[in-house]
């Protein structure tokens, strides 16, 4: 009798040791978070195609920043990536530096990587330098037209950077499109 309560009382002890363990681990795994920054940014889009020789084909899309975690992340910026055969042209709200223009189109967002690159487009908000926690920050309705003459293909990539993530993030989604212009019939 006397061995299974020697038994019992090391299994309590034992207990106690492990709820104790459970309970500092359950702590600094929330300071963790807390500390843990967590951005989702994707793309929300509607595509307009046309497969019909001299059709305009459009993109309509958004780039969205989410702070999902509990520390904000300071001076956002995103990086736009075309990947595309045929000319498509890229438009939206971004101003550029040297813009002389003293009424910015609201919402606008800087670009400050040089005009003459078509693939890549970095930009910044011009007027939020913080995205605090639960809070979403979006480039809005910009623009992707083609007008196609043959095959077409174009992808999409986003990537989110700040201080907190000068690495970078990917997008968790990307826009593809691709398609073949039907071709005109002779008319005899």
């Amino acid at each position: 009798m006397e061995k299974i309560r020697t038994i019992q009382k090391k299994l309590r002890d034992l207990q106690e040791i492990n709820d104790a363990y459970l309970k500092e681990l359950k702590t600094v795994a929330k300071e963790v978070q807390k500390k843990h920054i967590q951005i989702v940014s994707f793309f929300t889009y509607s595509v307009n195609l046309n497969h019909q020789p001299d059709g305009e084909n459009l993109i309509i899309g958004s780039y969205h920043i989410t702070n999902l975690g509990f520390k904000p992340l300071h001076h956002p910026y995103i990086c736009i990536k075309l990947n595309a055969e045929g000319q498509f042209d890229f438009s939206g709200k971004y101003f550029y530096e040297q813009t002389q223009q003293k009424m910015k189109l609201a919402n606008a967002w800087l670009r400050f990587n040089e005009a003459s690159d078509q693939q890549e487009f970095w930009l910044k908000p011009s007027k939020q330098q913080i995205l605090y926690p639960q809070e979403t920050l979006t480039f809005q309705n910009f623009q992707l037209k083609l007008v196609p003459n043959m095959s077409y293909s174009c992808s999409v990539k986003g990537f989110t950077y700040g201080d907190e993530v000068e690495e970078g993030m990917h997008a968790v989604n990307q826009i593809s499109v691709s398609g073949k212009v039907e071709e005109e019939k002779g008319h005899e």
